[in-house]
């Protein structure tokens, strides 16, 4: 029985990128071919062993190592032990830093951990979704911080916009009417950030909701008298959760995220694992 070809797959990475190119070549020929994938190369010992292992079994090999002192090494003893090899990403790099003002990174990796930047914030978004508005009391318990205020305090564009910077967000509107629910006297003061605003902006920002959604005439949610009273009961709700408290009268969205995002992780840093 004629033993099946194979193509060893090295990298100081996942490997990924080097299976991937396999596939795609072995997928033009009419036969089985195997492939042996042998990730996180770090030393020069293993090195060795593939292309020993390489050898002894007639196999070809294609690498996708970054470090330029393992493609040294790796190509001293493939040659050593005529192996045959391909380097799929130095030729590449050699080609794109003719054209570009800096150098590679040399790290191995990067692309799996711009994939999990990404899914991490992906899992922020849909969290901040998920436990906006108060919806779901349980997630609270599983956020970097919960923000707390009155209606049209920019609890869930903030929510939004820190999910996108990674940080998962959970928002609870006060309203005097309505009971606050038990799991936020469970979570520590440091983990809950009230947001208050000017009345008279606040005011004005509802009024022009209103007329948004093509209400006309006055209303209860923009009445001064009633925005007042939602503000003294949210402020009182801040003092028994003795949380901070951010005046978001004349910031921007991007402004009032990046206080918060920087509380949240000097927090992180302070408390550590109680965080």
């Amino acid at each position: 029985m004629n033993k099946i070809p194979e193509v060893y797959v090295v990298s100081d990475s996942l490997g990924d990128t080097a299976e991937s190119v396999a596939k795609a070549t072995i997928s033009q020929f009419d036969e089985d071919i195997d492939i042996v994938r042998v990730p996180f190369i770090r030393h020069a010992e293993q090195i060795q062993k593939v292309i020993e292992e390489a050898a002894q079994h007639h196999a070809v090999v294609c690498h996708t190592l970054v470090s330029p002192e393992l493609r040294q090494t790796f190509e001293k003893m493939a040659e050593a032990k005529n192996v045959r090899y391909v380097d799929i990403l130095g030729p590449m790099m050699d080609m794109v830093g003719s054209i570009s003002s800096t150098k590679p990174r040399m790290k191995p990796g990067i692309i799996h951990k711009l994939d999990e930047e990404y899914f991490r914030k992906v899992e922020a978004i849909e969290f901040a979704v998920k436990y906006d508005d108060g919806k779901n009391p349980a997630g609270f318990s599983k956020a970097d911080v919960v923000l707390i205020g009155v209606s049209r305090t920019s609890k869930t564009p903030l929510s939004m916009y820190m999910a996108h910077k990674k940080y998962k967000v959970a928002n609870l509107p006060l309203v005097p009417e309505v009971p606050l629910p038990e799991e936020i006297f469970h979570i520590p003061p440091y983990r809950i950030i009230g947001l208050i605003i000017d009345p008279y902006k606040l005011n004005t920002i509802r009024s022009e909701r209103m007329k948004a959604l093509g209400f006309s005439g006055t209303a209860n949610y923009t009445d001064i008298a009633r925005i007042e009273d939602e503000l003294s009961y949210a402020k009182e709700v801040m003092r028994q959760l003795h949380c901070m408290v951010i005046d978001v009268s004349n910031k921007a969205i991007e402004e009032t995220a990046s206080r918060i995002m920087a509380i949240v992780q000097r927090n992180k840093e302070l408390y550590g694992d109680k965080y």
